[in-house]
């Protein structure tokens, strides 16, 4: 008798193996982001979006007294937010893999940018010379520098791991590299951008698990030569050492940080209310840039600037949760400088405003009017987003009763 192969049918309620792999797929394109994920994003956004909010409050007024659209600020920095934003989405889809090969070719292009302001395409604003003008666009090339140093400096550190105990491994390149790329900022008399690089290197080496010992040798460096260009520079000591707590020199140094000042004083508790601010109307300088909170506290009161600080603790928290849980190297440094940027620009700028710190030009982070900033941050959140997404996940429920397909840990 002849016999006749069967071809084996599928079993009621199983699938093959390709409708397997199709279904393992989905999921793991479809799988739930982590924690510090939706921290970043959504403090990033709400930001942000409060920032565009505050532009528009504290340009208006001058914008109308100059014969200008009062919605001329805001639709600028609307325009950098709507190309930020979604970039910044991309970004965190981009394999650390792939950071990792544009560590050198982002560190370059970033010192290059920022030489052409010596060119004729450079603009000096407040005696810094740190911008260039591109088709009516001023831009700040030193902002993607912060990002591109702190990629760097990880990669660097990254393929030494094995020799970090060496005073020569752990400076060399790292500590003369980095200070050819500040001194290109220097060399354009812009000293508060210079510090936030200089925190941004410091934040990578103690993030790297240096010795302390050759970790001290940097900060000691970075504190003398701050000292010594503050130091040489009459202007610069004369704003360091002006006493702002009396109306002595009211009309000279101390005007913008008195006007601050008195902003976030008449605002109390609950403020005058969104754009209600008198400060704006003429008085105090920069009150869409590097004085924003003061409007803030001005208009939302002690409950406004309570919540840009919760939100910016927030940011820090997820930021930091990376930190901790990431078990590569190149992701550590490179988040705890990113971080270390985002959050003491933002400390830097606010004791500014409350008069803890002299004025040294340092916007705050996703508010202050400047397109390129904005950019830069949301950039940088982009980058913290696709570090967030290599964290290890719980182990993946199988779709038989529950029990794992695997026992290895997920990366999203």
């Amino acid at each position: 008798m002849t016999q006749v192969a069967r071809t084996p049918r599928s079993e009621p309620g199983r699938t093959g193996s390709g409708g397997l792999a199709a279904r393992v797929s989905l999921g793991r394109r479809f799988t739930p982001v982590s924690t510090e994920f939706l921290l970043i994003a959504s403090t990033a956004l709400l930001l942000t979006v409060f920032g565009l909010v505050m532009v528009l409050s504290a340009t208006s007024a001058t914008a109308v007294s100059r014969g200008e659209s009062p919605l001329d600020g805001a639709l600028r920095q609307g325009l950098f937010a709507v190309l930020g934003i979604p970039l910044m989405f991309v970004i965190s889809r981009v394999p650390v893999d792939v950071l990792k090969k544009l560590a050198w070719p982002a560190l370059f292009g970033a010192v290059a940018l920022q030489l052409l302001v010596f060119t004729p395409l450079g603009v000096e604003d407040g005696g810094n010379r740190n911008w260039i003008r591109i088709a009516g666009f001023s831009l700040q090339p030193s902002e993607f520098l912060k990002l591109a140093l702190a990629l760097w400096i990880a990669y660097v550190l990254l393929r030494k791991q094995a020799m970090l105990g060496t005073w020569h491994h752990v400076f060399i390149p790292v500590v003369p590299v980095s200070a050819l790329a500040i001194g290109t900022v220097l060399a354009g008399k812009d000293l508060g951008t210079s510090m936030v690089l200089v925190m941004v290197l410091l934040g990578c080496l103690f993030f790297s698990g240096v010795k302390l010992r050759l970790f001290i040798i940097p900060v000691l460096l970075g504190i003398t030569a701050v000292i010594a260009l503050a130091i040489t520079s009459p202007d610069r000591m004369r704003r360091i050492t002006a006493t702002c707590d009396s109306m002595a020199d009211y009309e000279g140094d101390c005007y913008q940080s008195i006007h601050g000042i008195w902003g976030m004083a008449s605002g109390g508790v609950f403020g005058v209310g969104l754009g209600n601010s008198q400060e704006k109307y003429g008085w105090l300088p920069a009150a869409g840039n590097d004085f924003i909170f003061a409007i803030v506290g001005e208009e939302l009161g002690l409950i406004g600037c309570l919540v840009v600080l919760a939100l910016l603790m927030f940011f820090t928290v997820g930021a930091f949760h990376i930190i901790r849980k990431t078990d590569d190297p190149f992701i550590r440094v490179a988040a705890g400088g990113i971080v270390v940027w985002i959050v003491g620009q933002a400390v830097l700028n606010i004791g500014v405003v409350i008069g803890v710190f002299p004025v040294m030009g340092v916007p705050l982070p996703f508010m202050s009017q400047g397109g390129t900033a904005l950019l830069a941050v949301l950039i940088a959140c982009g980058v913290l987003l696709a570090f967030a997404r290599t964290l290890p996940a719980g182990e993946p429920r199988a779709a038989d009763g529950g029990r794992s397909a695997g026992r290895g840990k997920v990366t999203r």
